[in-house]
Order: C-alpha cells, then sequence, then structure tokens
C-alpha cells in the first residue's frame, strides 16, 4: 500500500519551533546544536519512498530565524509492488534576514526504483541558505533505478535557479557518459545563497578533480561534483562549504 505523508517545521527568530508535524514514515526530532540554530532531524520512522509513495517536507525559517536541518540516515529509493513511481517532494522558504541549512544524507537510488525528487526554496531578499543534495545511484554492486530531481529556487519572487537532472533506465542517453558521470556513481550539489556574495564575489574554479564552483547571476554559488563513492563526494562537498560559509 502507497502512502502519502508531509512533515512540517517552522522556526522563529527565538529558536522556538512553533510547528514540528511529523506525519507517516517522516518523523522529526528537535536534536541539540552546537551553534546558534535550531537543530531538527528527520528520522526515517519506516522504509520509504516506495514505488507510488507521496513523500514531502516542509520547512520554514520566518524573519530572523536560524534553523538547521538534517538527517539520522540515507534514504533509500525502493521499487514497489507495482512499479509505480514514488515522489518526494522538499520545499523550503526563508524569510528575511534568517537562514536555513538543509543538510540530509544520501539519497540512494536502489535499483528497480522509479522516484521523482522535486526541491523549490523561495528566499527573502536579505535571506542565507545552504543546501546540499547527494545522489547515490545503486547500492554496492547494483545499477540504479530511475531518478528524477529538479531544483527550483527563487529570491524575491525571481528565478535564481532551475536545475533538473536524470538518471538510470529512461534517462536521456548520455547520462552516464564521459562528458556527465564519466563511470561515477556519486553527484552532488551544494548551493550557498548569501547577500555578501554581493560585495565580495566568489569566482569559479575547480575544486579536486572532478567539483567545480561557479556563481551564479546573484549572491549564490553551486558546487557540482561526482565521485567513485559517498564518502569521497561527501568530502568533495564538505571542503567546498568549509571555503564559503565560516564555522558556527
Amino acid at each position: 500500500m502507497s502512502v502519502s505523508a508531509t512533515a512540517r517545521i517552522v522556526a522563529d527568530r527565538d529558536g522556538s519551533l512553533p510547528v514540528l508535524l511529523s506525519d507517516g514514515p517522516l518523523a522529526l526530532r528537535r536534536t541539540r546544536s552546537t551553534g546558534p540554530r535550531a537543530r531538527v532531524t528527520v528520522v526515517g520512522a519506516m522504509t520509504a519512498p516506495l514505488g507510488g509513495d507521496r513523500l514531502a517536507v516542509e520547512a520554514e525559517a520566518r524573519d530572523g530565524a536560524r534553523l538547521a536541518v538534517d538527517s539520522a540516515a540515507a534514504t533509500v529509493a525502493l521499487p514497489g509492488r507495482d512499479g509505480a513511481r514514488a515522489h518526494y517532494d522538499v520545499r523550503l522558504a526563508v524569510g528575511r534576514d534568517a537562514e536555513l541549512r538543509w543538510l540530509p544524507e544520501q539519497l540512494i537510488s536502489a535499483h528497480g526504483s522509479d522516484l521523482r525528487m522535486r526541491t523549490t526554496a523561495d528566499l527573502a531578499p536579505t535571506a542565507r541558505l545552504v543546501l546540499r543534495e547527494e545522489q547515490i545511484l545503486g547500492r554496492h554492486g547494483e545499477e540504479p533505478g530511475t531518478l528524477a530531481t529538479r531544483l527550483t529556487v527563487r529570491r524575491a519572487g525571481r528565478p535564481l535557479l532551475d536545475q533538473e537532472l536524470r538518471y538510470g533506465p529512461g534517462a536521456p542517453g548520455g547520462w552516464d557518459g564521459a562528458a556527465v558521470l564519466a563511470g561515477h556513481r556519486a553527484v552532488g550539489q551544494l548551493l550557498v545563497v548569501d547577500p555578501d556574495f554581493d560585495e565580495k564575489p566568489t569566482g569559479p574554479r575547480l575544486i579536486g578533480d572532478a567539483a567545480v564552483l561557479a556563481p551564479l547571476a546573484g549572491p549564490a554559488v553551486l558546487v557540482t561534483a561526482v565521485a567513485p563513492d559517498a564518502l569521497r563526494l561527501r568530502r568533495v562537498l564538505d571542503e567546498a562549504l568549509a571555503s564559503l560559509v565560516p564555522a558556527g
């Protein structure tokens, strides 16, 4: 039986969480933070997403709030009994002078699965966002499932980034070729939006031999990386994050 569930998080400037609503397989827990942000961890309460599931997480940092969201473990997309597609939506909103760090663990596309993931973020002009997405194409020794992801970010109501990626069976030809993944099975993106980039822009550069940092047409940078495995992908993105965002 397929599952439909939406979990919601709302953070206020005083560090409170007036809304922390778990639903279905998406269990939300307030966890201890080492910095000034309220921290919420997404804990999977059951195996999901399976084919046919429709899951969503909504996170809002209201004006002046500082919120960090992570997850306790990787999310594994698995096939359902009838081969139906699963959907997983992430909807983020960041208010004036607010900050949201969205740093979940990896998404693993298991063989035979079919998942459509959509992430949207709406930012106020003075909002800050740190967003990491990592896709692992297949578990150890297996081919990936079908995975389509789309990341759309709007700042002050105007488009900042709209990017769609497709992997696995049914994806456009060449997704695994030398010009795209070149045989790698881990791919990730790190997006940092910060009004300070208006005064201190960051230029494009390579990070290692399989990652690139590119400034966007706005106070933002996008890091795109591929790697042979999840561990090496995380190391590259962590290096990029440390160079872009002060610790704390």
